[in-house]
């Protein structure tokens, strides 16, 4: 069989395959981009972890390492690319249909109804794009000159895709924290963020990257944002939204 499945690679394919399956989970009408969410984090998480777990075999050869790279990359688009533009069609479609105002008297996004449905995929595209070349660009740069080298293990250059695990989870927290206090719905905000965190993807500044203490400390977080909603959000609505949706399609 072509491609490697060894130990070194199985975090960069449950990566793909959480992707794929919030992909999936998120456009399933009427949208669930709650459910989405969760296996964002859970993308972020086997990223987190990959290449720590990659580099404990030592004898890798130079088949596999190069393998680890790409396939590590194409991961990465799928899970913090392409899944954070879907969720952001989850959220336009919930929201413009007033679906979660109905449910959960959500207040009217005034913004939303009114952005036209071209500027929403341009958006999505571009940010598409922003994370393609940035993972693209890291991938060729490997003739690099020693001290690049060295700038290359203290920083990152740009903002790194996987925060997205972080962020968008973040600002959908915001969101029904919002909408159920003051019953306002922020989701337009949701594609601004994608203006913003596409251009840093590419925008050339230095990151100092986190020691291990402060990585667990992410994945601690990324852990309270999961509990947060699982149980104070409409998570679990959405999960029987899901369930509901398959089951009549199925009938």
């Amino acid at each position: 069989m072509l491609g490697v499945y060894d130990y070194t690679v199985i975090l960069t394919y449950i990566s793909v395959l959480s992707a794929s399956t919030g992909i999936f989970v998120t456009l399933t009408n009427p949208g669930h981009p709650y459910i989405g969410m969760v296996f964002l984090l859970l993308c972020g998480l086997c990223d987190t972890f990959d290449g720590k777990v990659a580099r404990t075999k030592k004898n890798r050869t130079k088949l596999q390492k190069d393998f680890g790279v790409q396939i590590d990359s194409l991961s990465d688009l799928i899970a913090f690319g392409v899944l954070p533009v879907c969720l952001g069609m989850a959220l336009y479609n919930k929201s413009n249909a007033g679906y979660e105002r109905k449910l959960f008297g959500f207040g009217k996004d005034p913004w939303i109804g009114n952005i036209p449905i071209w500027v929403i995929y341009i958006i999505c595209v571009l940010f598409v794009l922003a994370a393609l070349i940035r993972l693209a660009y890291f991938n060729v740069t490997c003739e690099e000159t020693q001290n690049e080298k060295m700038d290359r293990k203290k920083y990152y250059f740009g903002l790194p895709v996987t925060s997205t695990a972080l962020i968008f989870p973040t600002f959908l927290i915001l969101r029904y924290t919002i909408a159920d206090i003051w019953k306002y719905d922020i989701s337009h905000l949701y594609f601004v963020l994608l203006v913003v965190v596409g251009i840093l993807f590419v925008a050339r500044f230095k990151i100092t990257k986190p020691s291990n203490v402060m990585i667990y400390i992410m994945v601690a977080f990324g852990a309270v944002e999961f509990i947060v909603m699982l149980f104070f959000t409409s998570l679990q609505k959405d999960i029987w939204s899901f369930i509901n949706a398959v089951i009549k399609f199925f009938r």
